[in-house]
């Protein structure tokens, strides 16, 4: 009698494991086998990172394998277990590989086909067909879109964590609780002393070294150190934490009334302002965007302001981008002065810092939250919905929405909903953050997150004219191994660009992103359908790149630049200042955060700037959703490029006392998961 090997892997995450019933049947294309009991109470199989194996003896042979289920039937109390995966041995010594990788909960059972990948034109049995077909249908009732917000990408119909399908969960919720986790920040930082102390000024600058925690040799003490100086200001608009709002200057903005007189100090080659935006030296930063959005107003103790300024940056004989002109408001007037290097100290630095406030809102709400967070949602719902498990680009994009719909929740249930926490530190909270993304929206293109496209869009190209760019220099290099690895895989499954447009799977998964992701807005750029397989390379690295680097980018250098509070102050207590020669020292610190607020923001740019204990780094996939060879060997060709690209990042960085390692591919986790 024709016997089978099964062999089960059970996940190595904590309560993993099962105590329940476990069922298992096999079916082919000859027949099926009787159903199988595996394990029971008390046999102690299937523990927590256990591989069982199993004979399973049937009276005639299957033939080929299509289907396996898995049937678990509860003991006592809900058990949930995860499968990693099943391999099969047939009697003529074949070796089948049957991906998992999801929770089995409650009296469920699960189909799952071998880990070959396939189009829905490779599927010719009507069983296999079928289960294709319910796989999505299961799916589309479980992840369904809903509206937050108005105007907002569509998110996940779920109103807590525990409402998400158990498959997309983080494996410890507690991880993950941002309150437990910025009080613990707090805690550690050891300036939890100070986190009621609402309303309470510093005295001085040397004050707020009382929370900040020095550690040698770092990007945050070199902040700390040197935070004043022009240099400084302009090198983080390139190498900071939010370093994609800078562009070339082509001319001057009418609303920004400056002149060579004004500047002239400033300038080095013997030009006035007009030929040195002509000859590519002048860079401009708009906060344009924060222009009447209402500031926080859920502390009527405090009165919390915001402002809309304009930046004019000059290229120096250097090449070090420096300020030259600071208007803080967008209606140019004798209430609205532009501020120059050559003011009063005072007055200049209080101009700076409220530009590098300005940066924060920005940085956070529409870099960091729509652009990476809110995006890569709606990828990963779109994903779930549109494509099933054995399709090839589910396996190559669900290692990169691992927790991205988990985060996302557990920020509106903790973090950005009313009254949460992005309310007690910030000026955008109270809802001018929900006010900042409506509007950001309409800046939110296909073509603004092609990193390469972008880059040039806003004339931040040339490696000559601009040499110290290394946010644009390492994100060509991660932008291009991506790509590359994208188009090994479509070329394995995609042999011509008719197939591409066949695939009615991968259009309804492209056609989801735009409807509800960019709420159809043709303006947008993004395609309803994609066409060639060219085209389909660049799709897949937009979202790969965004949910990986482009989010590392943004997020993980929030405590090296941010920390330090005068270099990023998350809200202001006095409005900004309507004419010059008046700011003193007392005034700029009875302008930035009291302490209760400083000590919550410092809480959150360092919970918000670790990384999970468990991160998964671009390139690394240990769960093997692919098994083909051709697919095994562009992922070591994907990880080969991505190891020369660490090795020359390190290279350069040696000896650097501002080093940039964002974008070294070895501190990119695969996802959006913080």
């Amino acid at each position: 009698m024709p016997s089978y090997t099964v062999t089960v892997a059970t996940g190595s995450q904590w309560f993993a494991g099962t105590d329940d019933y476990v069922y298992f049947s096999l079916e082919g294309t000859a027949g099926c086998s009787e159903r199988h009991l595996l394990d029971k109470p008390f046999y102690n199989d299937f523990e927590r990172g256990a591989v069982d194996s199993y004979d399973v003896t049937v009276e005639e042979d299957l033939g080929e394998i299509q289907l396996i289920k898995i049937e678990k039937r509860k003991y006592w109390y809900q058990d949930d277990w995860y499968l990693k995966y099943i391999t099969v041995k047939t009697p003529t010594g074949d070796y089948l590989e049957f991906p998992c990788y999801r929770w089995i909960t409650d009296e469920k059972e699960i189909v799952l086909r071998d880990g070959r990948a396939k189009l829905s034109r490779d599927d010719k049995t009507h069983i296999l067909k079928q289960h294709r077909r319910k796989e999505l249908e299961t799916r589309q009732k479980m992840y369904r879109w809903k509206e937050w917000h108005p105007g907002f990408p569509l998110s996940i119909d779920a109103l807590s964590h525990r409402d998400l399908p158990r498959d997309i969960q983080f494996d410890n919720e507690k991880g993950v609780d941002f309150i437990l986790n910025y009080s613990k920040a707090m805690e550690n930082l050891y300036v939890n002393r100070f986190m009621h102390m609402f309303q309470s000024s510093w005295s001085d600058f040397a004050d707020f070294e009382r929370i900040f925690v020095r550690i040698s040799n770092t990007i945050s003490e070199y902040v700390m150190q040197h935070w004043k100086e022009d240099f400084m200001f302009g090198y983080q608009f390139l190498n900071g934490c939010n370093p994609v709002l800078i562009r070339r200057c082509t001319e001057i903005p009418k609303k920004l009334p400056v002149t060579t007189d004004m500047v002239e100090c400033s300038l080095e080659r013997n030009l006035t302002l007009e030929e040195e935006v002509k000859q590519g030296n002048i860079f401009i930063v708009d906060y344009e965007l924060l222009d009447g959005v209402d500031a926080n107003k859920t502390d009527p103790c405090t009165i919390q302001y915001l402002a809309a300024p304009i930046c004019l940056l000059y290229k120096n004989l250097e090449n070090k981008i420096v300020p030259i002109a600071i208007q803080l408001g967008q209606k140019p007037g004798p209430d609205n002065p532009i501020f120059l290097p050559s003011d009063a100290t005072y007055d200049w630095l209080l101009a700076k810092i409220w530009v590098r406030s300005s940066d924060f809102h920005i940085h956070q709400t529409v870099s960091h939250l729509l652009r990476t967070h809110l995006v890569s949602e709606v990828f990963s719902i779109a994903m779930f919905r549109q494509l099933p498990a054995v399709h090839p680009l589910f396996k190559l994009l669900v290692p990169h929405m691992r927790f991205t719909i988990a985060i996302n929740t557990k920020a509106r249930e903790q973090l950005i909903c009313e009254c949460g926490l992005f309310d007690k530190a910030n000026a955008t909270g109270g809802g001018g953050h929900v006010q900042m993304v409506q509007k950001a929206m309409k800046d939110l293109t296909y073509s603004s997150l092609c990193f390469p496209e972008e880059i040039k869009a806003k004339g931040m190209d040339s490696k000559e004219d601009i040499p110290y760019y290394f946010y644009r220099d390492d994100g060509i290099k991660v932008w291009e191994a991506i790509k590359s690895f994208a188009e090994d895989v479509i070329h394995i499954y995609y042999e011509s660009d008719e197939i591409v447009c066949e695939d009615v799977e991968l259009q309804a998964f492209v056609k989801d992103i735009y409807v509800y992701g960019m709420r159809g807005v043709k303006a947008s750029g993004f395609p309803k359908m994609i066409r060639t397989r060219e085209k389909l390379a660049e799709y897949l690295t937009v979202i790969i790149f965004t949910t990986s680097a482009q989010h590392a980018a943004v997020n993980f250098g929030q405590y090296d630049w941010c920390s330090w509070i005068p270099n990023a102050p998350p809200t202001m207590r006095c409005p900004p200042p309507t004419e010059k020669g008046t700011v003193t020292i007392e005034q700029i610190v009875e302008t930035l955060p009291d302490r209760g607020r400083s000590c919550w923001h410092l809480g959150a740019v360092w919970a918000l700037s670790q990384f999970q204990d468990n991160e998964l780094f671009l390139g690394t996939y240990p769960d093997e959703h692919f098994v083909e060879k051709p697919v095994k060997e562009a992922m070591a060709k994907f990880r080969k490029n991505l190891d020369e690209i660490v090795s020359a990042i390190t290279e350069r960085n040696k000896n650097k006392k501002l080093p940039y390692y964002y974008l070294s591919p070895d501190r990119i986790p695969n996802s959006v998961a913080v």
